[in-house]
């Protein structure tokens, strides 16, 4: 068997070079990739490096932590998974000891082996990769591995309203309409929300919206979002307004669409200092940023094997391994047309 990587050589150029083969050693798997889904964060390393470069610049910097695949091989600590299983993995690998951890918040850990990242900037743009056990899942005999790949954003969503406290007769704003704007709403709606308002700039993302569920969408370029979208939930506002664009003018939206003892949840990764007029949420509003999540993946595959989830329609693009310089490029050049890229490897 033969290993090779997708290397960001510099920004803005991907390079498929050869990779050492993997041993599973201990608890860890081996698995051949089959699918890869390209984030937001992937393409903002494709365009600019990492949010956080290696200290060492000989580290080969690879992208991609959403993926899906069948294992190869098993380490001889291994209990549950067998060769031949269809999987998924949960992308981060935390400590299992600091204070975090021992909380069940081992997303927040400080020291946390996350693909594509710091500390071995090691990405699922390969043809096989090792993982532990324990954060590695089989996926239901009726699941893709391009929907097995599409759990780790969805599990974004789900972790995203299950910390907004989503419940029926909840009424919820979404600014974003983006891939994990899309997978918000849906978790909402799986938690029993009804009146949910999707907003964004795009009218193919809206329109995905609508297909999605949404009660309504607002098309931010053309309409006055504020006053629409109280004309359609009720002058008081949203009990919880999702910001999952990740851009200052619709996190400084959110505080205007809140209702009083609401809350905000800032999904997206916002750069640069965003000004709050603090007076104007004084009446209790919860602030609250989401960082990834934690103890849902077991429920976010539940949700897409049952058919309640629906992961697969937000794909619009589909590339070949070899096609992976093509596909960041157009991930930046075609913005506006692709809501989800994925790559197959094998």
């Amino acid at each position: 068997m033969k290993n090779t990587a997708a290397i960001l050589v510099t920004p803005g150029k991907m390079e498929i070079q050869d990779a050492v083969m993997p041993i599973p050693a201990g608890d860890q798997v081996l698995i051949k990739v089959e699918y890869v889904g390209i984030c937001g964060s992937d393409v903002h390393g494709f365009e600019s490096g990492p949010f956080i470069p290696p200290a060492d610049p000989n580290i080969r910097i690879g992208l991609g932590h959403e993926c899906a695949g069948t294992v190869a091989d098993i380490g001889p600590e291994v209990k549950k998974i067998k060769i031949g299983d269809r999987v998924n993995v949960e992308p981060g690998i935390p400590c299992g000891k600091c204070r975090f951890c021992m909380e069940g918040k081992y997303n927040i850990c400080p020291d946390v082996d996350f693909m594509a990242t710091q500390p071995n900037y090691r990405g699922a743009l390969t043809n096989y990769l090792v993982h532990p056990e324990n954060m590695t899942y089989k996926l239901p005999e009726n699941m893709s591995f391009i929907e097995g790949a599409l759990v780790e954003p969805a599990a974004v969503g789900m972790h995203a309203a299950l910390e907004a406290d989503i419940k029926p007769g909840k009424k919820v704003v979404i600014l974003g309409a983006g891939c994990i704007g899309l997978m918000t709403l849906q978790a909402c709606l799986i938690m029993g929300a009804s009146d949910i308002v999707v907003i964004d700039v795009i009218d193919k993302r809206l329109n995905m919206a609508k297909k999605l569920g949404a009660m309504e969408v607002i098309n931010g370029m053309k309409e006055d979002t504020v006053a629409r979208a109280k004309e359609l939930l009720g002058e008081l506002g949203a009990d919880a307004v999702f910001e999952t664009a990740g851009a200052k003018a619709t996190a400084a939206q959110t505080t205007k669409l809140v209702m009083r003892g609401g809350r905000i949840m800032i999904v997206g990764t916002i750069p640069g200092d965003t000004p709050v007029n603090f007076l104007s949420i004084n009446r209790e509003v919860k602030i609250q940023t989401v960082f990834r999540y934690a103890n849902n993946y077991p429920m976010t595959i539940a949700a897409i094997s049952s058919g309640r989830f629906d992961v697969k329609s937000m794909v619009t693009d589909e590339y070949l391994y070899e096609e992976v310089q093509r596909a960041f490029e157009e991930s930046l050049s075609r913005k506006t047309e692709i809501i989800k890229s994925v790559i197959k490897i094998s």
